[in-house]
């Protein structure tokens, strides 16, 4: 007989977000206190739904919203998109958490992308020539930052790996090193705190890019992403916290040194490498137990889950690796 065994982050279908409340929700408060698309709905409807709200100077509005994957499923609601976009870390553009306004400085056209390190030939590529070789999908992911808050989003974007295999890396390269744009101080005020290590850097190995799970983002709530949320082009690697996807990619370069990476550089006793979600592991300053979800009470908690909830797609990356600080 066969026995279905349900994963522990799958959701029932009944549990879906239907598309008229999540699009038609009332307005939610301007400030935070702390720090599925309906079977037989109208396609038209919702693509002039996703280019009303799109940024005006985004090209790409057109192509959203895009067909979701279903293999990917949550435990949870769907974080309100009010939420998602105005709570948000971004320390190009200030280290508190109300970003959002001061992020439209960003310009993000023309956007261009550099391939180099260990390739059998480096390039540059435009962004939307790269989506031109690529294949867009929605996937709903949680998003676990290391703050201990927590949403789950639909990202919309594509497999990292198509990355990776268009950039064809040496056998030689281990790892895949990415940068943050950061040239203007105007556009970006934060970039004026020297006591950052800017630019912002973070990196994976080839085995964790490759990895099914690991996703670059080019949308959310079928529309093109916006500025603050990492604009046109960020990382979301679902099993990491949440400092480890790292917002408005400008190179990928492949190398065979592991990278120091931004808060690593910049906290390295608190923030590692490797970064993967662990409720047994705790911040040195804070409790990893459990985690507050965007939108509601910081005082509702739910428990914190062993790689976010994602083992069964990411332990096997970790065999071996023991004696490394994984979990910070």
């Amino acid at each position: 007989m066969l026995v279905k065994i349900k994963r522990g982050w799958e959701l029932p279908e009944h549990m879906a977000t239907p598309e008229d409340v999540f699009l038609n929700r009332r307005q939610i408060a301007k400030t935070i206190a702390a720090g599925p698309i309906i079977a037989g709905a109208a396609p038209m409807l919702l693509a002039g739904r996703a280019m009303a709200a799109a940024p005006a100077d985004d090209p790409t509005a057109g192509m959203y919203p895009v067909e979701r994957n279903p293999k990917y499923k949550l435990d949870r609601d769907i974080t309100p998109e009010k939420n998602a976009t105005s709570y948000n870390n971004y320390y190009e553009f200030g280290s508190h958490k109300q970003i959002s306004r001061a992020a439209q400085k960003l310009k993000i056209r023309p956007w261009e992308i550099s391939i180099d390190g260990m390739v059998e030939k480096e390039f540059k590529i435009g962004f939307d020539d790269l989506l031109k070789k690529v294949t867009l999908e929605e996937r709903l992911y949680r998003h676990r930052c290391v703050e201990a808050w927590a949403m789950a989003v639909p990202w919309s974007g594509f497999p990292m790996r198509q990355l990776v295999e268009l950039a064809k890396p040496l056998s030689s390269a281990k790892y895949v090193a990415m940068r943050t744009i950061a040239e203007s101080k105007k556009e970006m005020p934060g970039l004026r705190q020297f006591w950052y290590p800017w630019p912002y850097t973070e990196g994976l190995t080839i085995a964790e890019a490759t990895n099914e799970l690991a996703f670059l983002v080019t949308g959310i709530y079928g529309k093109p992403v916006p500025r603050q949320n990492g604009a046109p082009l960020r990382l979301a690697v679902p099993w990491k916290y949440g400092f480890k996807s790292i917002k408005s990619i400008i190179s990928f370069t492949f190398t065979d040194k592991r990278p120091k990476t931004f808060w690593e550089a910049l906290a390295e006793k608190e923030y590692g490498f490797w970064a993967n979600v662990n409720p047994e592991v705790n911040h040195p300053r804070w409790s990893q137990a459990t985690e507050w979800l965007l939108g509601g009470s910081q005082r509702d908690r739910v428990p914190t889950q062993l790689f976010n909830g994602y083992t069964e797609f990411v332990a096997d990356l970790y065999t071996g690796l023991e004696n490394e600080p994984l979990y910070r």
